[in-house]
Order: structure tokens, then sequence, then C-alpha cells
């Protein structure tokens, strides 16, 4: 495959096929809402990062990324503000009572709706510098240095990635809400599940602010 100067397509999928394989934050994070809020919660959180994702694509593709990468200020700012509101969500769910109400597919009221379990993915992939950098080392590894059309090569790659990652994401929701399901029938269990989830993202949360550049 030679369009947009993309290259070594073949090896490009079974990159992305290995690292969607391995356990990293967003897995973490889609694990995290499918057993404490369902299927549905996980699933909408796996489109939520794939939307992130998208976001990222189109900004590495015009050059935003790099800006972000080699701007100490920006690259703070973006971490930070990526881990308080990891931190945030987090004690939302370790606070609510919520889950002591809730049994099965119901979805929990501190959630308000489904766009905006959407919306919360969404944001914590955008605010996560690791990706921008991942992004930025990753996808011009398979773009010709001298290719004239670059910036598509790198959208469609981004594209492609995108698109992986949200079967491999999707099944990973699937799987982790129904297993949660199963075992987590008591509403009791069911909050305390979700106050566990809940101390995760707060960890994870700090941990991304204490990220360096």
């Amino acid at each position: 495959m030679d369009l947009f100067g993309i290259y070594n397509f073949g090896l490009f999928i079974m990159a992305v096929l290995l690292l969607n394989a391995t356990p990293g934050p967003d897995t973490a994070y889609i694990v995290g809402r499918s057993i404490a809020q369902g299927r549905t919660a996980g699933l909408l959180s796996a489109l939520g990062i794939s939307a992130g994702c998208c976001v990222h694509a189109l900004a590495s593709a015009i050059g935003l990324s790099a800006i972000i990468a080699a701007s100490a200020t920006a690259f703070t700012a973006v971490k930070l503000a990526g881990g308080a509101y990891l931190v945030y969500l987090g004690l939302r769910m370790m606070l609510s009572r919520s889950g002591a109400e809730t049994a099965g597919e119901t979805m929990p009221e501190n959630t308000r709706s489904l766009s905006t379990i959407f919306w919360q993915a969404m944001l914590t992939n955008v605010l996560n510098p690791k990706v921008v950098l991942f992004f930025l080392a990753f996808i011009p590894q398979f773009v010709r240095a001298d290719a004239s059309q670059k910036t598509w090569g790198f959208l469609l790659l981004g594209i492609v990635f995108t698109l992986i990652s949200t079967v491999w994401n999707s099944g990973t929701a699937f799987l982790a809400g129904t297993l949660a399901r199963r075992a987590g029938r008591s509403p009791r269990m069911r909050l305390w599940l979700e106050r566990t989830v809940g101390a995760a993202f707060v960890g994870l949360g700090v941990k991304l602010a204490l990220t360096r550049q």
C-alpha cells in the first residue's frame, strides 16, 4: 500500500492489534466503567475513547500534537487537566450512593445520561498527554518522510487505528460488563464495585498528573 505515502500497512495492522491487546489506561477505564455501571456504560466509554482518538489523529495530521509535545507549558496543562478530571470522576463514583439502589443494567443516577458517559470517556482520552505522544511517535513510522500528502496519510492511519481499537474495546466492555453483571447482582456489591473503580480512577488521575514529558 502506497496511498498518501503509507507503507508497511500490514505491519501497522499487526502493531495496532498487539497494542490493543496490551492493557493500558484506556482499557482500565473501559473495564472499570463496565464493571461498576454495566455493559451499556462500558460500550459508550469505548465509543467515547474512540472519538478521542479521532481528535488525536486529526491533531497529529495538522501538526497540533507536535506543538503540544514541544511546549512544556502546554504539555503540563494538558496532563494536569486530564489528571484532575480523572480524580474528579473517581471521587464522584466513590461518594455516590446510587450503586445501592441500582441493579442489572439500570444506569446509575450519577451518570445523568448516556451522552454524559460518552463525553466523559472522550475527555479522559483527549486530555491524556501520553496519547498525544503516542500518535506523534507511532503513526509517522508508517508514512514516508518525503510523501507529498503526509497529512492525509497520518489521518488515514489514525482512522484505521481508531476503527480497530473500537472493535477491540467494545468487545472488552461487553465481556467485562457481562462478567460483572453475573458476579454482582447484589446492589450492595455493585456499590462497592463502583467505589473500588472510583478509587482506581483517582489513582490513574494522580499517575497521569505526575507524567513526565
